[in-house]
């Protein structure tokens, strides 16, 4: 067993070390004059205009053979051509204008500049002819939509005529006869009907199964979706309505597949019958298809949610007219599939290949296809008004970005239906065809998106079992936008992009674009976000390991820490994105010019952020602010928590958070109360009455503050006799806290014991008191004058407050003649 592994990964090795020789010696290989040749031909091809379709196809696949043999002989000698370009570097800068070197040096140097241009001679031709291959493979592809587009607008006689209506009756009984004959076995003998027998338990049984899956198995599965999640939870419902809602496709095209298997077991089917049961599949895809989309998309009673916003009404009424226009595009992929001529988009390559033995005239078809389109303008009319008013009927105003593009997609729709008519009336049959059906299978594959983005948010609620928020993620968000990437290809396709086109379309994506000399391509792109996603992924690895494991070892603190684990992601991810960029074959002296032609602006319009990112690295470095220091800047106090390329957050101590800018702790006072230590002071006025023992409340205030626990002794709290207020004596303590964090607390607890203290001593606290004395209170409004009697209650006794007042200030203040009392009572 051992020995057998063993040889097998050696005969892989071999391979693997031997695929690359191969692979350079067929580049080699590649003869120069044959290709010469083959492009000299598709050259003389492309500008015949007898060319047919069937040989500017054959030509144009063969050239890309070609072009796919060119391509790998443009790496032809990449080792060889890197080693001399090393070597030649290394004899460093060639002479200026001018100037000379030794000879050795240039001697050598001209060696192997010779040996570097052998050496890129066949790169150098490979990447000629694929040059020319490219241009080759562009006019065969214009050739073929110049064609495309004159078919396309052909004009033929009016379907409105009378003749027109003639021929289409007359080719429609003739393609009813001779389907009919065949269906009613009318061309059969005894000797078909004799080999008929041993077939016909075969055919039975398929279409006893096709027409129980048709009827029976349909409607089960109909109603599987609703009764299923009835018994689903919550978060789970929607996911499985959908997967489950998938056999009202599944089962039906099973159940047409049968019948297909049960006519064709009986070998009858013949050239009238056989092209319309090869529609037959694809036409029911259309059908059940659409059926599927009216239900999903437009529900009459949702199971989980709706995906679109609005009335019960619309919807009910959007889903008959989708059913109505899925009926309509099946019958025009059966008829014109099978018989009918003028198909617009799909009259194209093997499309005609298998149609019924009839040629049936243009203008008759003509007819059909304006029968056809009629009816399908006039339902896409009502779908588009339906649509147009999703934004304004919307039963909520939180409306998401498919409704605009719903709505605008009604917009076009309600116009494009009416102008089909218009176009394939006026004989432009195939215009009109192509107006219509790609536009509704666009609209088919928008609503499959819409479909496609909820049921990922489900499946993601699904995963986490409910959880607020998931399907509103990003994970969901970036799926959706991806899906919507992907469908690009279907797009072009549904409008009649070939195979061909989608392939030349990839190989220009895959080639990438140059960009002020830099060529950026999908694998240069990816390789750059992968090699930047692992190097980011190891900074953070390692600023974990610093900050978990080393740093804490050491005896920095905490903000120091944070500085070494802040700076290591700086670091870490300069170095990463220079090494994806390097990896990615982007040249940095490309973007030379450009810096330079930036940093003008960069200068002028982006200051503020270059000032506070710089500003941020000073911080981390001098380290005058720390995570966890208690500060107060830019108007704001509080804790910092952290430290940011562009500025600091800081918690206040009600628990909100500021942003602060850097440049505000570079360019402006800073108070940290922390830096250093915690050790702080508090200062708290205290203020007495007038006549209080200044020295006793001296002495009660120390024994206040040193019996407090968290003052400190040394050195000894401070009672301050500062000054005579005017309406108090004015002390204050002055006091050293252990933890300055812990002020307002002391400072509460002081305050509380100060009072209950004083009131114990009897010492007053005092409060300011203003006295108001109107000189002239008669010229006050509404007073009575002079000549007017006072009212017979207060007549000749004065106001008791006004005593009150007289007396409190004649104990306060000397009486004089000067006075204001004097002055009053002498008036």
């Amino acid at each position: 067993m051992f020995r057998s592994v063993l040889a097998a990964a050696l005969m892989v090795l071999t391979m693997a070390l031997a695929f690359p020789l191969a692979a350079q010696q067929q580049q080699q290989a590649i003869n120069y004059q044959t290709w010469e040749l083959v492009a000299e031909r598709a050259e003389d091809l492309i500008v015949n205009p007898q060319a047919t379709d069937a040989q500017l196809a054959q030509t144009r696949a063969r050239i890309v053979e070609w072009r796919d043999q060119l391509r790998q002989g443009q790496s032809v000698n990449a080792e060889r051509i890197a080693t001399l370009r090393s070597q030649i570097d290394a004899l460093g800068a060639a002479p200026a204008e001018g100037e000379t070197e030794a000879e050795e040096t240039a001697a050598r140097r001209t060696e192997l500049n010779q040996q570097l241009a052998t050496a890129q001679a066949p790169r150098v031709a490979a990447a000629e002819a694929v040059s020319r291959a490219n241009s080759v493979i562009a006019q065969i592809d214009e050739v073929i939509r110049q064609r495309q587009a004159l078919e396309l607008t052909k004009q033929t006689p009016s379907p409105l005529l009378p003749g027109s209506w003639a021929q289409a009756a007359s080719a429609g009984l003739s393609l009813a006869e001779g389907v009919g004959a065949e269906i009613v076995l009318r061309e059969v003998g005894p000797e078909t009907i004799t080999a008929l027998r041993p077939k016909l338990p075969a055919a039975i049984a398929y279409l006893l199964a096709a027409l129980a899956l048709l009827t029976y198995g349909r409607a089960w599965v109909d109603s599987l979706p609703s009764r299923l999640s009835v018994r689903a939870s919550d978060h789970s419902r929607a996911v499985l309505a959908f997967v489950t809602s998938l056999g009202q496709i599944a089962i039906p095209m099973i159940g047409v597949a049968l019948l297909i298997n049960a006519l064709q077991a009986t070998g009858l089917p013949g050239p009238w019958t056989t092209p319309f049961l090869n529609a037959l599949p694809m036409s029911a895809v259309i059908l059940f298809g659409g059926i599927w989309l009216a239900r999903s998309l437009f529900p009459q009673k949702a199971i989980a949610y709706t995906s679109l916003q609005m009335t019960e009404q619309a919807r009910v009424s959007a889903g008959r007219v989708v059913r109505a226009l899925a009926i309509l595009f099946a019958a025009h992929h059966l008829l014109t599939r099978a018989a009918l001529p003028l198909a617009g988009l799909y009259e194209q390559g093997e499309a005609q290949v298998s149609r019924v033995p009839l040629l049936f005239p243009e203008a008759g078809a003509g007819v059909w296809h304006l029968v056809l389109i009629t009816l399908a303008g006039l339902a896409m009319v009502r779908l588009g008004n339906i649509l147009r008013r999703l934004t304004r009927e919307a039963v909520t105003q939180d409306l998401s970005y498919r409704h605009w593009v719903m709505a605008w997609a009604g917009r076009l729709t309600r116009i494009i239906g009416p102008l089909a008519i218009v176009v394939t009336a006026a004989g432009y049959v195939n215009l009109g065809n192509l107006m219509v059906w790609p536009w509704l299978l666009s609209l088919a594959l928008i609503a499959l998106l819409i479909l496609m983005q909820d049921f990922i948010a489900d499946l993601f609620y699904l995963l986490q079992r409910g959880a607020e928020g998931a399907r509103e993620g990003l994970a969901p968000l970036l799926i959706g936008f991806a899906l919507v990437l992907l469908s690009i290809p279907l797009f072009l396709v549904i409008w009649g992009a070939s195979t061909s086109e989608l392939g030349e379309y990839w190989q220009r994506f895959l080639a990438g674009f140059s960009l002020g000399g830099v060529t950026l391509s999908p694998g240069a792109v990816l390789m750059l976000l992968i090699v930047f996603a692992v190097g980011y992924g190891i900074t953070r690895a390692v600023q974990g390991v610093f900050r978990s494991s080393i740093l804490p070892k050491t005896r920095l603190d905490a903000g120091g820490q944070n500085a070494v684990v802040v700076g290591l992601g700086y670091v870490g991810i300069f170095i990463a994105a220079l090494i994806a960029i390097t990896s990615a074959g982007i040249d940095l002296s490309a973007f030379a010019i450009v810096a330079g032609a930036l940093s003008v602006g960069i200068g002028f319009g982006l200051q503020n952020i270059v000032s506070n990112f710089v500003s941020g690295i000073i911080l981390l470095i001098e380290r005058p602010v720390s995570v966890g220091d208690w500060v107060s800047a830019g108007g704001q106090q509080g804790i910092v928590k952290n430290i940011s390329i562009r500025s600091t957050l800081v918690e206040t101590f009600d628990r909100t958070e500021v942003i602060v800018p850097n440049s505000d702790f570079i360019s402006q006072p800073v108070t940290n109360w922390t830096r250093h230590n915690k050790i702080g002071r508090i200062i708290i006025p205290v203020g007495v009455a007038y006549g209080s023992d200044t020295r006793k409340v001296e002495r009660v205030l120390r024994e206040i503050t040193e019996d407090h626990p968290l003052v400190a002794i040394d050195p000894p709290p401070s009672i301050l006799f500062r000054a005579l207020g005017a309406d108090s004596l004015d002390f204050e303590i002055r006091a050293i806290l252990a933890d300055v964090g812990t002020g307002l607390g002391v400072t509460s607890d002081l305050l509380h014991e100060i009072a209950r203290r004083f009131a114990e001593e009897g010492i007053e606290i005092p409060f300011a008191q203003r006295d108001i004395w109107l000189r002239n209170p008669e010229a006050l409004p509404g007073h009575p004058g002079p000549r007017e009697t006072a009212p017979t209650a207060l007549a000749g006794q004065p106001d008791p407050r006004i005593a009150a007042a007289r007396q409190e200030t004649a104990r306060a203040l000397p009486a004089a003649d000067d006075t204001p009392e004097a002055d009053l009572d002498a008036r």
